[in-house]
């Protein structure tokens, strides 16, 4: 989960883990080089699972009951318009300028004929969105990745990526936030941000809950894989790399996971 500023698809082995997981009775913990603080690491993956299960997931679990799926939508494509401003600026800083363009053509048209975001038209006409945040771009501009870590209520990170966290928050939730006066309106859209983005990800969650031996691996090496190509490769690959920390996954990720498509 990804409640502030938290995917695989070729590491799509649900199948043999959905054959194997009847049979497994304890984690398969699988060590690497990339997280060389994993038994501390681990523990604050269990504070965060007990703290979802307990807050975040039931919150999430209430607000799809009462809310309508069109609402519902509309407020994660507004949330998402917003982000997709702070996404075309890394893809700029990055030096993928055509990336940039697409983005912020896509905040345009959604934010006008899409009704400030809640429909999100650009997609339809094929101009999908393109993930980006500033972890990416201290990667792309040499950063190493560093140890992999897993943050108190934030979930999987390096520490590049955590670092560029700090310029995710200020910019794309601070940034806008402050832009609203009234503080109590403010903190009631910080929380629905995070209820939404909960929200989206329960279909995704119980779906490893269900299938992977260990989860904690199994959240690892798809979030690992994932900002290695957002870095590294053509950005057509990670997108089609589920991303399990954020809110929406590729439609033929979600139909290979058993996963009902989002509409």
């Amino acid at each position: 989960m990804n409640p502030t500023p938290l995917s695989i698809s070729k590491l799509l082995l649900i199948g043999l883990f959905a054959v194997l997981g009847g049979c497994a009775t304890q984690p398969v913990k699988t060590p690497i080089a990339a997280d060389p603080w994993e038994s501390s690491n681990r523990a604050v993956f269990q504070f965060n699972d007990t703290v979802d299960k307990a807050i975040f997931k039931p919150v999430a679990q209430a607000y799809a009951f009462i809310t309508p799926q069109p609402v519902r939508s509309c407020i994660r494509n507004i949330f998402l318009n917003i982000g997709d401003v702070w996404a075309g600026v890394n893809s700029s800083l990055q030096g993928r300028h055509l990336d940039a363009i697409n983005t912020f053509g896509r905040v345009m048209l959604n934010t006008t004929l899409g009704l400030g975001g809640c429909l999100d038209l650009a997609s339809t006409t094929g101009a999908n969105r393109i993930p980006n945040d500033f972890g990416v771009t201290l990667g792309v501009w040499g950063l190493r990745s560093g140890p992999y870590i897993v943050l108190p209520l934030i979930g999987s990170s390096t520490v590049r990526d955590g670092t560029g966290l700090i310029a995710d928050a200020y910019v794309n939730q601070l940034g806008w936030g402050h832009m609203i006066s009234d503080i109590s309106v403010r903190n009631s859209l910080y929380g629905l941000e995070v209820v939404q983005r909960r929200e989206a990800l329960l279909d995704v969650t119980d779906t490893i809950d269900r299938t992977a031996l260990d989860r904690y691996s199994f959240i690892r090496d798809a979030y690992l894989k994932r900002r290695s190509v957002q870095v590294n490769g053509p950005i057509t690959e990670a997108e089609s790399l589920p991303d399990y920390e954020d809110e929406e996954a590729a439609p033929a990720d979600r139909k290979a996971l058993g996963i009902p498509p989002k509409n």
